[in-house]
């Protein structure tokens, strides 16, 4: 990665904390001012507090999880044909021919590793300045950073990581893991890290982040929607279990939100349940199935032909009609099939505006399927009761009146599978599942599968980082 002075980092962080804090509904008084010197950045738990939204408002940047990021994981699987051969707009990541130039290739590793370091800086000047937050405190923003930094890990890992974990149980090479912040070109030269050492990393930042954030943002605001809290690491520890195969611990971290039986709400901590209409949480987007998201207003949105909605909504890309749309068990009287537009191409109007929006990252249907996903590869007998009734309650959300019926439990998970294709388009999971399962990228229109074995199947190691980092060593 590239690195800047400590007087630009700080001006810089400075800068895009009030960007975040004036997105948010909640009732901050940020210091009016956009430069600060290292030397103050600690003065006081304020100074403090906006740089833990400083590195929030990293994290959420168009180039990264505000925007292109979950684009990216999703046009890669065969659910999206390209109605715009932009290179601007993803058609190099759509047909899988992304070379290490490439400003996607750069812009996404660049945006990761700047929030990483943010949180790094922010995480030394914690332990420099012990005297200026409570232990509680502190530990509560190092927690909120720590869940930042094991996010913005556990998507760098599975854009540019050799390999997905469970090809190799993690042996191939991933990215380099970059644990302390850095001011000066100093600490460029940084070797990879494995795929098993990098998702350790992320592990042990959920752990922490799970023991130390609160188990809720007291008052009326959506600090419950836009920051971490204890649920929010529990939740994404469910989804990085899958990555590596530990199917024990996704039951133990999704049963800590999930009771054994309806109705699903979680009983500590803010009570998450599904939303009784499937839109809700698209228009509405503080509620508690949005267990964590990013926000986007006119003011603080994520730029030009970054957000979601212009992707699907305008759109560049468009449902594919042989993907998961020709399902013949995905019914008409799905609200979700509803979203989709009567004419080619197949518009996806799940979300608002990019000027009105807020990017999920983890949803308590996720947490839900994980759970349902994780309890079918465990009892392998039969159908396991538990995930087909938490898979129905996914499905009658959107569709009352269906009700699946699988008979073996090869037919459950695969049930489970299709579920999750329906339930998150356009969220940037389905990329993800293929990754974490292993398999090819299946064909789509004139573009082949694209086997693991294949070079394609993940991204090139940016040029840059190659030259500034002597270290580095490309994907082969």
């Amino acid at each position: 990665m590239k690195y800047l002075n400590k007087k630009t980092i700080f001006s810089t962080l400075m800068a895009a904390v009030i960007m975040f804090s004036s997105c948010r509904k909640e009732s901050l008084d940020p210091v009016p001012q956009t430069v600060i010197s290292d030397a103050s950045a600690f003065a006081s738990p304020d100074r403090v507090l906006q740089q833990v939204f400083g590195v929030y408002s990293a994290m959420k940047s168009g180039q990264f999880l505000g925007g292109r990021s979950n684009i990216y994981h999703d046009i890669r699987s065969e659910e999206w044909v390209n109605v715009d051969p932009n290179a601007v707009t993803g058609f190099g990541v759509w047909n899988f021919s992304l070379v290490s130039t490439d400003n996607q290739v750069e812009n996404q590793w660049t945006a990761g590793y700047t929030a990483i370091n943010r949180a790094n800086i922010l995480l030394a000047g914690l332990d420099a300045n012990p005297t200026v937050v409570n232990t509680t405190l502190a530990n509560r923003f190092r927690g909120e950073v720590r869940f930042c930094r094991a996010l913005a890990y556990f998507h760098l890992v599975n854009f540019y990581g050799r390999r997905p974990f469970n090809a190799d149980n993690g042996a191939s090479p991933g990215v380099p893991l970059r644990l302390t912040g850095n001011s000066s070109n100093a600490g460029a030269a940084l070797a990879r890290s494995s795929v098993a050492e990098v998702y350790r990393s992320i592990i042990n930042d959920l752990h922490f982040a799970e023991a130390n954030l609160p188990l809720t943002y007291m008052g009326t605001s959506d600090s419950n929607t836009v920051r971490a809290h204890r649920n929010a690491a529990i939740a994404l520890k469910s989804r990085i279990f899958m990555h590596v195969g530990r199917w024990d611990s996704v039951i133990i971290e999704a049963n800590k939100l999930v009771p054994t039986s309806a109705p699903f709400v979680t009983a500590s901590g803010v009570a998450h349940r599904l939303n009784a209409a499937f839109l809700t949480t698209f228009r509405t987007y503080n509620t508690t199935e949005s267990i964590f998201s990013f926000p986007m207003t006119v003011n603080n949105n994520p730029g030009t032909q970054n957000g979601i909605s212009t992707y699907y909504n305008a759109p560049l890309y468009a449902l594919n009609p042989s993907g998961i749309m020709a399902d013949a068990g995905w019914r008409t009287a799905d609200a979700r099939r509803a979203l989709i537009g009567t004419a080619a191409p197949f518009r996806y109007t799940k979300f608002n505006s990019d000027n009105d929006n807020y990017v999920p990252v983890i949803r308590y249907a996720e947490v839900m399927l994980n759970l349902a996903e994780a309890l079918a590869r465990t009892n392998t007998a039969g159908v396991d009761a538990r995930a087909l009734a938490l898979l129905n309650a996914v499905r009658q959300r959107s569709d009352a009146g269906a009700t699946l019926a699988p008979t073996t439990n090869a037919e459950l998970l695969a049930a489970i599978l299709n579920e999750r294709r329906i339930e998150f388009i356009s969220e940037g999971i389905r990329g993800l599942d293929i990754l974490r399962q292993n398999i090819a990228f299946p064909a789509k229109g004139t573009i082949a599968a694209v086997p693991p074995t294949s070079l394609a199947y993940v991204w090139p190691i940016p040029f840059n980082e190659l030259a500034f980092n002597s270290l580095m060593t490309p994907n082969q």
